[in-house]
């Protein structure tokens, strides 16, 4: 095993070391490195990129998903790319002001797919990364981790990763996310309405925002990007909070993710980046 190989197979045990939604067992049913190869995948990435994020709970978007979708974004940004978010009206109203952002038309599926057509054409993208966005499922229908149908409340973003020429990666943590279809008979012992859109890359974490980092903490390493130092996790989750989101268990309007207090994601973020200097060093 390659050096970077084995700080991948480091880096993706801790993403599902407290495996609240079995998480951990899906990464076992994944090749190893899948962090370290979504990360080349980036590395690679030239022109437009679409990050596709938002998952809709109680009338508004949870804050896993969108925490991740602006880290990368920044990360992008810095490498020279274009960067731009794709997602339902809501969260785009909520971040126009600060980021390139696409809408999604809610519980219309036939035009998301022309939709996807056209802006694919247009943006021309050298990599489509989607973070915790409901998945189509089996029936062609879409559930939360509850397993209650949530179409009327969904802007359909599997066309993107579906109709694109480029190569994808997906980001989840329950099982009903887009990318899931790459695992979907390993799904199948759990209670999870699974999603059947498969990705190229995909990745498995406790809380999708901190698979983002994990895929990060490569970019760290070859890059030097240290978007960490920038903006804390904290602030990238109080600045959600105070565009309107909560949390995607709870439903609550509170600084969590995923029920998880943020000093637990900004702890595992500080130990990953603690893995890439050890790396760097090669202590």
């Amino acid at each position: 095993m390659t050096e970077e190989l084995e700080l991948s197979r480091q880096i993706e045990a801790k993403l599902v070391a407290l495996n609240p939604r079995h998480m951990k067992l899906m990464s076992m049913t994944l090749e190893t490195g899948y962090c370290l190869r979504a990360a080349k995948l980036l590395r690679k990435a030239e022109g437009n990129i679409i990050i596709g994020t938002g998952f809709p709970v109680e009338g508004t978007f949870e804050t896993d998903g969108p925490v991740g979708a602006m880290a990368l974004y920044r990360a992008m940004e810095k490498m020279g790319c274009t960067p731009w978010i794709a997602s339902e009206p809501i969260l785009k109203a909520a971040l126009e002001d600060d980021y390139r952002t696409i809408p999604l038309a809610v519980n219309e599926p036939n035009k998301a797919r022309a939709a996807a057509n056209a802006t694919l054409a247009q943006l021309r993208p050298s990599v489509i990364l989607s973070i915790e966005r409901p998945g189509k499922t089996i029936d062609g229908n879409y559930y939360n981790m509850r397993g209650k149908k949530i179409n009327t409340d969904v802007a359909v973003f599997d066309p993107f990763i579906e109709l694109s020429s480029c190569p994808t990666i997906g980001i989840g943590d329950g099982g009903n996310e887009i990318g899931m279809g790459n695992i979907y008979s390993s799904l199948q012992g759990l209670q999870i309405k699974a999603s059947i859109t498969k990705c190229d890359e995909l990745v498995v974490s406790d809380v999708s925002n901190w698979a983002a980092y994990g895929i990060l903490a490569f970019l760290d390493l070859w890059l030097g990007l240290e978007l960490h130092k920038e903006i804390s996790h904290h602030e990238q989750i109080n600045y959600l909070i105070n565009k309107g989101a909560c949390d995607g268990v709870s439903g609550l309007r509170m600084a969590t993710e995923d029920g998880f207090d943020p000093d637990i994601g900004a702890k595992l973020i500080s130990e990953m980046n603690l893995l890439v200097q050890r790396h760097k060093t090669g202590s």
